[in-house]
């Protein structure tokens, strides 16, 4: 399977190390290795790449106020989103941290690729103006706002509400101002560029208003990629930290397998508010090295707390064990690719966490396996049926699993549309629970046992097509699942969905267990 797909290359935003992983980091790891996993599955060769970046002003600040070395620190911070990673059972191919020798070579690499192919775009002079730590952004004055302190004193503020200050120093500026125009002719020629569409309308607006050289190195700090050839400057941290991506396929070893098989990217995932760094920025440095751009940038929404953003202050941010010990891993994975559409932002309260939960879980999936397969164990002498004649509800059913799922499902997911991918597989569960409320197998154990094993083998197929495609968002109850049908694990990717693989009739099963308990609505509310 899979000789004649195209390789697939998807990456997250790296997280920036300046706190512990919350929700938003979840999701975003979530929502990219659905991606992945889905790939995967439908016979793609895959590499999913995430990491840390790790540079910049704002963590040399940081270090410091936890009286730590930056290194230090990074170190620290960077473990426990590699733990993030373990935890959320992420499948990814590679994490990098911008703090490795690898990723220096790369950035410096990049630079010099720039001077070498454009070498008017890389020039000295001195920066003046205003400058956000917390966002690493320049910021002209009509995009800030003024906002007052704790202690009543008046701030300007970037768009993110993060304070800026002034700044003056010498710097090296790269030619932004002479991509608008090629930036516009790009985005026109490759509509899919930017995902979804109102982040494209957003990104165009401003780059026709006009695009400002920006400043691409600093001399205030020392926590950095040195600039070549000019170890006064360290590196700004975006072109630094967008370096990654092909960092991570060895560049500048464009020559190389990986870089060869993965280079252009499919999918960069990146948060609404990085926007900017990575649908303009980022574009115009490949551009001015001479590089390939990506194919698609996806840029994901908030997940509020409650209706409420997600804040400190206010005492609502989630850590993602928090979740995992609360509901369970696959539980969350679901419960956060069925509840966020299409680019938007998405809400999480409890209340509704255990209703969706139990009712598309426990009381779908969950009960639909148990007891078809609890009444096989049972009544068929602990062994997969075998199927009499076929009626039209039996055909109509295995019609729906070997033919009528995994285009549209494909289609959703190629489109980072879950809610919708999961809506559509949620119509064969709901499928499967009404033939089974129509069918009644265990009325037909009396009156019609031969027909009883019809309806139980019909089931089982179905769930054994079920458990191959919910893998990417549920994958260890999905292989359970399997498991318990004894299905090998080579024959558990979309090649298998067809009537040609249907289930072994006469194979032993062990006693069923249960896949999705259901939640206790008061006792997970307290």
């Amino acid at each position: 399977m899979g000789a004649n797909k195209q390789p697939f290359y998807i990456t997250t935003a790296i997280s920036y190390v300046n706190g512990s992983p919350h929700l938003g980091h979840a999701y975003e790891q979530i929502l990219t290795d659905v991606m992945a996993r889905f790939k995967r599955l439908d016979g793609h060769d895959v590499m999913f790449l995430t990491g840390t970046d790790e540079h910049g002003q704002k963590v040399a600040k940081t270090a410091e106020k936890n009286g730590m070395a930056p290194k230090d620190f990074c170190d620290q911070v960077a473990q426990e989103f590699i733990a993030m990673t373990d935890q959320l059972n992420i499948s990814n191919d590679d994490f990098i941290r911008t703090t490795e020798e690898r990723h220096y070579k790369a950035s410096q690499a990049i630079w010099n690729a720039i001077k070498e192919n454009n070498p008017d775009d890389i020039y000295l002079g001195k920066y003046e103006g205003w400058y956000s730590v917390r966002d690493e952004g320049y910021f002209a004055e009509s995009e800030l706002t003024e906002g007052v302190d704790a202690d009543g004193n008046k701030h300007k503020l970037a768009p993110s509400g993060a304070p800026v200050e002034w700044v003056e120093e010498e710097s090296y500026f790269f030619r932004l101002s002479a991509y608008t125009d090629k930036l516009l002719d790009f985005f026109a020629a490759n509509p899919d560029f930017i995902e979804p569409e109102s982040r494209r309308n957003e990104i165009i607006s401003f780059v026709k208003s006009g695009l400002q050289d920006i400043s691409i190195s600093r001399t205030n700090f020392t926590w950095g990629v040195p600039v070549p050839g000019d170890e006064r400057h360290v590196m700004y941290v975006w072109l630094d930290a967008l370096t990654n991506y092909i960092t991570g396929i060895g560049y500048p070893e464009t020559g190389g397998e990986a870089y060869k098989k993965f280079w252009p990217a499919d999918y960069h995932v990146i948060g609404k508010d990085i926007i900017r760094f990575h649908c303009i920025y980022w574009p115009a440095f490949l551009m001015a090295a001479n590089l390939q751009l990506p194919k698609k940038i996806f840029a994901h929404g908030f997940i509020n707390v409650d209706g409420a953003k997600m804040s400190k202050s206010v005492g609502n941010v989630i850590a993602p064990q928090d979740l995992i010990d609360t509901y369970g891993l696959d539980q969350t994975r679901y419960l956060l690719m069925r509840e966020v559409s299409h680019g938007n932002d998405g809400n999480f309260s409890h209340e509704h966490a255990i209703t969706r939960i139990n009712s598309d879980l426990a009381n779908g999936l969950g009960n639909l396996v148990q007891r078809t397969l609890s009444m096989i164990h049972k009544n068929c002498d602990a062994q997969i049926p075998s199927p009499n004649e076929l009626n039209d509800d039996d055909k109509k059913l295995l019609d729906h699993a070997h033919n009528r799922l995994v285009k549209p499902v494909i289609e959703e997911v190629d489109q980072m549309r879950f809610n919708r991918a999961l809506e559509n597989i949620w119509r064969l569960v709901n499928d499967a629970n009404a033939y089974v409320d129509a069918q009644a197998p265990w009325a037909l154990k009396k009156e019609d046992p031969e027909r009883m094993k019809t309806v139980l083998y019909v089931l089982a197929e179905t769930i054994r097509v079920l458990g191959i495609i919910t893998q990417a968002v549920t994958p260890s109850s999905s292989s359970k699942m399997l498991d318990q049908l004894k299905i090998d694990a080579d024959k558990r990717d979309f090649s298998f969905i067809n009537s040609e693989h249907q289930l072994q009739p006469e194979t032993a099963i062990d006693k069923p267990q249960g896949i999705f308990p259901r939640l206790d609505t008061a006792e997970k509310a307290a």
